[in-house]
């Protein structure tokens, strides 16, 4: 029976989970995630986690921090004074921004915290710093 490896593209079901359980992300009632492992589409533990995998097959996929989003860095949060957003601008701790870098590129942002005159974004991506655990199902290799 065919296996995964490098360059295959396959088809799995999955359930992300961070360690306590909590669920970040499924397939369940979705379409099955599609990629080719070794492209970089997702993250380098899911690439790594599937190869040898065989169709129909099932694993739990422990992915630690450096083969996930990446520690969380205290240099991605910063604040900023509300007198530099807009007049309407009225932000909430929990809502995600989309901000603009120096070079114009588009970066996603959550407020973190709130004052009289400023709020403080943290550019991390939510998943960072965390060990994550993928309840993976390989479908098929196509």
């Amino acid at each position: 029976m065919a296996k995964v490896k490098e360059g295959n593209t396959i088809s799995i079901l999955y359930t992300g989970r961070l360690e306590d359980g909590t669920v970040f992300d499924s397939t369940e009632g979705k379409n099955p995630l599609e990629f080719t492992v070794g492209e970089g589409e997702v993250i380098p533990g899911l690439e790594k986690g599937v190869i040898g995998m065989a169709p129909g097959e099932s694993k739990a996929i422990a992915i630690p921090v450096e083969e996930g989003y990446g520690p969380h860095l205290k240099e991605r949060i910063c604040e900023l004074d509300k007198k530099r957003a807009p007049e309407n601008f009225h932000p909430e701790v929990g809502q995600q921004l989309q901000m603009y870098r120096a070079d114009g590129l588009p970066i996603m942002g959550t407020v973190v915290a709130l004052s009289e005159t400023s709020f403080t974004m943290d550019y991390n991506h939510p998943l960072a710093g965390k060990t994550l655990v993928f309840e993976t199902k390989l479908l098929a290799i196509v």
